[in-house]
């Protein structure tokens, strides 16, 4: 019985719309709109904001004191960036930019915090999505220490294909360069280059009015 209160628990929460709810005008917010390449805070900034995105996908990048640049992250709709706010975290610690045109929801901390503390649907389905993203960071260390860069950069694809989420697949993805995705993975561009023609070939991805992203990719990363 208890486990079968937790799944129904786990159902609701993840039934509560939280774009409408954070459309709706009890809710304090802004929508923003940002150009492909334009940035939505960076490394460093204050962190006064939680922004939510609807549409578009935006790149998460950490530079590090000696000027290298490391991707840690691609988020697109239905996810939140920004949050370390609500934690205390003053200044942010990475930089946010737009891969595509992007439009988002940007929330003062202030109203975030109320708006967790007022409505219980809210908040569950803000803690499921946070430890979804938890799980989904420690995936990717172990990725990046155990597995090979073409077993990376195949989980990368299916990641930003939305592969195993609720939704359907996205299947196309919003233009991407080689170099991103060599950052993404932690290879070089030319790596890349190989096993996206080696993709290619094998039928697992297609260039047509964007790039196509078949499930059968999937075999990649099972292979042992």
């Amino acid at each position: 019985m208890q486990t079968g209160k937790r799944a129904n628990e786990k159902k609701k929460s993840r039934s509560f719309d939280a774009k409408s709810f954070l459309n709706s005008a009890g809710v304090a917010r802004a929508i923003v709109d940002f150009r492909g390449k334009e940035i939505l805070f960076a490394q460093g900034e204050p962190s006064s904001h939680t922004f939510y995105i609807q549409q578009g996908q935006v790149k998460i990048s950490v530079v590090s004191a000696l000027g290298k640049e490391a991707v840690v992250g691609m988020l697109g709709p239905g996810d939140f960036i920004g949050e370390g706010g609500l934690a205390g975290q003053s200044l942010r610690m990475a930089t946010a930019t737009a891969v595509s045109p992007v439009t988002a929801l940007r929330i003062d901390n202030k109203e975030m915090l109320r708006a967790l503390r007022t409505e219980s649907a809210f908040s569950d389905c803000f803690i499921a999505y946070m430890l979804e993203r938890n799980i989904r960071i420690e995936e990717d260390l172990v990725d990046q220490l155990f597995n090979s860069s073409e077993k990376r950069l195949a989980r990368t694809l299916l990641l930003l294909a939305h592969y195993g989420k609720q939704d359907e697949p996205q299947k196309v993805l919003a233009k991407i360069s080689q170099e991103t995705l060599a950052e993404m993975v932690g290879t070089t561009r030319s790596r890349v280059n190989f096993f996206m023609n080696k993709f290619k070939k094998l039928g697992f991805i297609k260039y047509n009015g964007g790039l196509h992203i078949n499930t059968s990719l999937l075999s990649v990363v099972l292979h042992e």
